[in-house]
């Protein structure tokens, strides 16, 4: 169960896109990808961003310093991959 929002993970997956990639550990279910989502929607619109559930990826096609921000602002620690 995610512990940030009671719900089952999932494990779906996107399309991989290239660009700044983020190991995401506390991002385990639907609603936490809805939530990433709506941070890069409100702080870097426009931006192209995979997740990937089943290995806690996120990438994000932009600055990879913003997008860690958004991240950490979204409630998410993150660990740059590559």
């Amino acid at each position: 169960m995610c512990e940030k929002h009671q719900d089952q993970a999932h494990g779906a997956s996107e399309a991989a896109i290239s660009g700044a990639r983020f190991k995401v550990a506390e991002m385990t279910c639907d609603h936490c990808a809805a939530t990433i989502r709506k941070a890069f929607a409100t702080t870097m619109p426009g931006t192209e961003i995979s997740i990937d559930l089943a290995s806690r990826e996120v990438t994000v096609a932009g600055d990879a310093a913003a997008a860690a921000e958004t991240l950490r602002a979204a409630g998410y620690e993150s660990q740059p991959i590559g």
